[in-house]
C-alpha cells in the first residue's frame, strides 16, 4: 500500500524533529551557517522533507535557507552548447558537469553576510520549461542564516574507478554511448563537486531499497503532473529515456552513500522509514 497523504506528512514532521534533534547541539554551536546535506534519489521526497525541516528549524528561532541543486543546472541554451561540444546526451540535465557548482560555492561562500544591503540570490530552474527563471525571479536572502539545508539527487558522490565505467549499465548507454565518452566525462566532473561535498558539516542520505523502486517513484511524480496536465510533463516513455540518464550513478549512490553519510534514513518500498542510523 503506497503512503497516504497525510500519513507521509507525519513521517515527514517526526521525521525532520528527530533530524534537528540530532543536529541542535552543532548548530548551536557554530558562528557561521551549520550546512546540512540532504541526500536523496529521484522521487525519495528530499524536497518535501527539507521545506518541513526549514519550518521546524524557524519556530525554533534558527533562520534558515533551503538551497536545492537542482536549482543550479545550467540553462538549456548551456547545455547545448555543452552537447555539440562534448557529447549529445550533455542536453538533458541532471548528471554531475550540468551544474553550476562555481555558483552554488560562491551562494554560500556570500550567505553569512546577508543583509539588507547585501543580498544574497540565487537561481530557480522551472524544470517546466527546462531551464531557468529570469534573475529577477530569483529568490533573495537579507539575513545571515543559521541552519542552510542543501538538498540534491548525488550530493556527496565521489567518482567511480575507471574500470566501472567500460561497460555499459543500459541500452541509452550501450546504443548512445558506445565507445563511453559521456560516462567517462561526467565522471571526471564529479571530481569538481568535492569541494562542495567539504563544504558540508553534516549529510544524511534518504535510502531507497533500490534503483527499481527509484524508478517506481520518481514515475509516480510524473503521473501526477500528467494529470495535472503540467506543461511539459514525461509520458512514460520519454520518463523511462529521462531516467537511463541517471541510472549509472544512482546504482553508484545507493552502493556507496551510506557509509559516507553521518545520517542514514532507510526507506521501504512504499516510502515507510523503516530505520535511521546516526553514525
Amino acid at each position: 500500500m503506497p503512503t497516504h497523504p497525510s500519513d507521509a506528512s507525519t513521517q515527514n514532521s517526526t521525521l525532520a524533529g528527530h533530524l534537528l534533534d540530532q543536529y541542535a547541539g552543532r548548530i548551536a554551536r557554530v558562528r557561521r551557517p551549520y550546512v546540512l546535506g540532504l541526500s536523496g534519489l529521484q522521487g525519495s521526497g528530499k524536497s518535501t522533507l527539507a521545506r518541513e525541516m526549514k519550518t521546524q528549524a524557524e519556530s525554533r528561532g534558527w533562520p534558515t535557507e533551503v538551497l536545492s541543486l537542482d536549482d543550479f543546472y545550467y540553462s538549456r541554451s548551456e547545455r547545448e552548447v555543452l552537447a555539440h561540444q562534448i557529447h549529445p546526451l550533455l542536453k538533458t540535465r541532471g548528471v554531475p558537469g550540468t551544474h553550476e557548482i562555481e555558483l552554488l560555492m560562491s551562494v554560500l561562500a556570500a550567505l553569512p553576510q546577508a543583509s539588507d544591503k547585501l543580498p544574497v540570490e540565487h537561481p530557480r530552474f522551472d524544470k517546466g520549461r527546462d531551464t531557468r527563471m529570469a534573475p529577477s525571479k530569483w529568490p533573495k536572502v537579507t539575513r545571515p542564516p543559521k541552519l542552510v539545508i542543501l538538498e540534491g539527487w548525488a550530493l556527496g558522490l565521489r567518482p567511480q574507478l575507471l574500470g566501472a565505467l567500460d561497460k555499459p549499465v543500459n541500452e541509452l548507454e550501450r546504443d548512445e554511448d558506445p565507445e563511453g565518452t559521456w560516462r567517462h566525462w561526467v565522471n571526471k566532473q564529479l571530481r569538481g563537486y568535492q569541494p562542495l561535498w567539504r563544504k558540508l558539516d553534516a549529510l544524511i542520505v534518504l535510502q531507497a531499497p533500490n534503483w527499481e523502486i527509484v524508478r517506481k517513484w520518481r514515475s509516480q511524480q510524473e503521473e501526477e503532473l500528467l494529470a495535472r496536465h503540467a506543461p511539459l510533463a514525461m509520458d512514460a516513455q520519454t520518463m523511462v529515456r529521462f531516467l537511463a540518464h541517471y541510472e549509472r550513478l544512482s546504482r553508484h549512490a545507493l552502493a556507496t552513500l551510506p557509509e559516507q553519510a553521518d545520517t542514514t534514513v532507510e526507506y521501504d518500498d512504499d516510502r515507510h522509514v523503516i530505520a535511521l542510523n546516526h553514525s
